[in-house]
This record gives C-alpha cells, structure tokens and sequence, in this order.
C-alpha cells in the first residue's frame, strides 16, 4: 500500500483540535468519531486544506491558521448598533450575550452583544472567530483517493 499525500482530490480521515493561542478548546474529535471529508469539497475553510496538503495517513501537527486563512477578519461594518426597544424586555442583556436574529432572506444570523445602555444596543455579526489566530491540531488516519460518483 503507498502512502498516498492529501491533495485536491483526496478523502481525509482525521482527527482535529481547534484551540485559541490560549490553549482553549473551541471544537475536537480526538475523544471521538475521526471526521472525513473530500479535499475541494467544501467541508473545510480552505486555509485549513491548504495546512493539511502533503500529510499522509500516521502525519500529527500543529498548524497557526492566521485570520486572513481561517474565519476571517474582524469587519467593522458587521457592528450594527440598534434602538433597544427592539429587544424583548424579557431578555437579559449581557456583554457577550449570543442572540439569534433573521436577516433580509430570513435565514437565522447569530449576533454577539457587544456593548449596550439604555438606548441603544451594538451587536456584532463578525464570526466569533474572526481576528484571531487559531491552533489547528491534526493526526491524519487515512488518505484515499476520493470516490467520484
């Protein structure tokens, strides 16, 4: 059997960790299910593709995704600031408070409380990832070619 190298093309099986430079564990699998996915699919941000390209199956490392490769980053034009009579009373406001809101297609656009007082309310709609570096901790389990159908 050879060794076949992650590339467009290829079915990945792997375990993941996604951490903040902190340490802090945004998302892993390595205490569960491997993920799989085809490379070009879509599946994954395509900065985190292109770390992975050249691995083969038994390959661990750990990648810095830079914001411009992995979520973003921040944009200022994605802080809205809005009355806070369009909040329901029975809602408590925090700083770091994650709402769920429709935008013009209806579809659910989450959005963080940034900021607030008595009159108005900034929400920001930016990933909750954007701007910052992220540790991409991997060990590839398996490289196939993909199945095409």
């Amino acid at each position: 059997m050879t060794n076949i190298a992650i590339d467009e093309g290829t079915e990945v099986t792997l375990h993941f960790a996604l951490k903040l430079e902190n340490g802090d564990v945004i998302d892993s699998n390595f205490n569960s299910k491997p993920a799989t996915f085809v490379v070009g699919d879509g599946n994954l941000l395509p900065g985190f593709e292109r770390a992975l390209t050249g691995m083969v199956a038994g390959d661990k490392n750990t990648f810095v995704i830079k914001p411009e490769d992995g979520f973003g980053q921040s944009n200022p034009n994605n802080m809205q600031v809005m009355p806070r009579d369009q909040f329901d009373d029975e809602v408590e406001l925090v700083e770091g408070l994650m709402l769920s809101f429709a935008d013009a297609q209806k579809a659910e656009l989450p959005g963080i409380v940034a900021s607030f007082d008595d009159e108005t309310v900034t929400v920001d709609f930016n990933h909750p990832l954007a701007g910052r570096d992220i540790l991409f901790e991997v060990e590839i389990l398996g490289v196939s070619p993909a199945v095409t159908h």
